[in-house]
């Protein structure tokens, strides 16, 4: 292999691995609650919630795609007349790359749901959450290809790197905070929006001590709902904004609900169409990049009583659709909630 081309290829995946680059994300994030926003925990219509989330990416490009799976627990316990406080736990990974790029991140989060007014089959609640865990971040230097290890443009690896000391992992605090308004209506009618800070603290995640790289606050902000026509089927949009250092992102969307059997067999199926549009500047002042169209994502789910699955797939029209062969990855999402009877009337959505 010409060692131009290693080279480019390895800036790309390097690049994608970035010390500033963006946080993991979920094609589903409406299946991922507590990688969304801290105030999500607790906010579901049962009492306790077990989510698991898995994505593959660039599978068709790169010998080593990106890998990501999230866990995570919440519940909810009652305080007061109507309001409630929620507890949960996350942790998720992240693989990427040739260098075996890999982030780790446990986290507990709490948030105090209050009840804002409603009546007997209705109810709006604020809900404030946050979020605090450690972090960890690894690489294997050993793997990578460094520029000086070119000679006459074919790549050596027995040229030595020139680089200094270099940390292989790091560990690091992580702080976060949101807040989610929601109101469940008559007719499993639902509304939510909310918005959630990452990365509260300083943090400086380079695997050099002497240089310091601050990773990016993200801000995110999410709204959606479920609207029933008849009681055997409906529609569910949503949209999610994420803005994180030169990086923006929205994907957008809505999935068709049919009911299967009665209201008490509690069995729905969903088919949806979502997209992905993304911006990243450059940092060079007086130019602005495009926010350009960079997936369309195909969804499908389904529910059985406390029990749902999803799968989706991301179909990439981006400029680098002819070199993924329009794809980009896979990605899995389980659901398991256990429910137990509260005489408080309606106080969440189905989530």
């Amino acid at each position: 292999m010409r060692f131009s081309k290693l080279f480019l290829f390895v800036i790309v995946m390097v690049a994608g691995a970035s010390l500033k680059a963006q946080d993991i994300h979920f094609s589903q994030f409406y299946l991922s609650p507590l990688n969304l926003n801290p105030a999500m925990t607790g906010a579901m219509d049962c009492n306790i919630r077990l989510v698991a989330n898995y994505r593959n990416q660039w599978a068709s490009v790169i010998q080593n795609p990106y890998t990501t799976y999230s866990v995570s627990y919440d519940q909810k316990v009652p305080v007061g007349r109507y309001d409630f406080v929620g507890f949960g736990a996350t942790f998720w990974n992240d693989v990427a790359g040739e260098v075996n790029f890999s982030t780790s991140t446990a986290k507990g989060s709490a948030s105090y749901l209050k009840r804002m007014g409603g009546t007997r089959k209705t109810a709006h609640y604020l809900v404030a959450g946050v979020e605090f865990g450690f972090a960890q971040r690894s690489i294997d230097f050993l793997l990578a290809k460094w520029g000086s290890q070119g000679l006459n443009g074919i790549y050596d690896p027995n040229q030595p790197s020139n680089e200094g000391s270099l940390n292989s992992s790091i560990t690091f605090a992580d702080l976060g905070a949101g807040l989610l308004w929601y109101s469940a209506l008559r007719n499993d009618n639902s509304f939510y929006m909310g918005a959630a800070f990452h990365h509260l603290n300083s943090i400086n995640v380079s695997f050099q001590d002497d240089i310091n790289e601050l990773y990016y606050s993200r801000l995110t902000f999410h709204a959606g709902g479920e609207i029933n026509f008849n009681g055997r089927a409906g529609i569910s949009p949503g949209v999610i904004v994420m803005s994180q250092g030169p990086h923006l992102q929205v994907n957008s969307g809505l999935s068709l609900k049919f009911r299967l059997g009665s209201a008490r067999d509690q069995q729905a199926f969903h088919i949806g169409l979502w997209n992905r549009i993304s911006k990243q500047d450059d940092g060079v002042e007086g130019t602005n990049s495009p926010v350009l169209l960079d997936a369309l994502i195909l969804s499908t789910r389904f529910d059985y009583q406390t029990f749902s699955i999803g799968f989706s797939y991301d179909v990439n029209v981006s400029s680098l659709a002819a070199a993924s062969n329009g794809s980009a990855g896979p990605e899995f999402a389980l659901v398991y909630k256990i429910c137990q009877k509260i005489n408080r009337g309606p106080n969440c959505f189905r989530f």
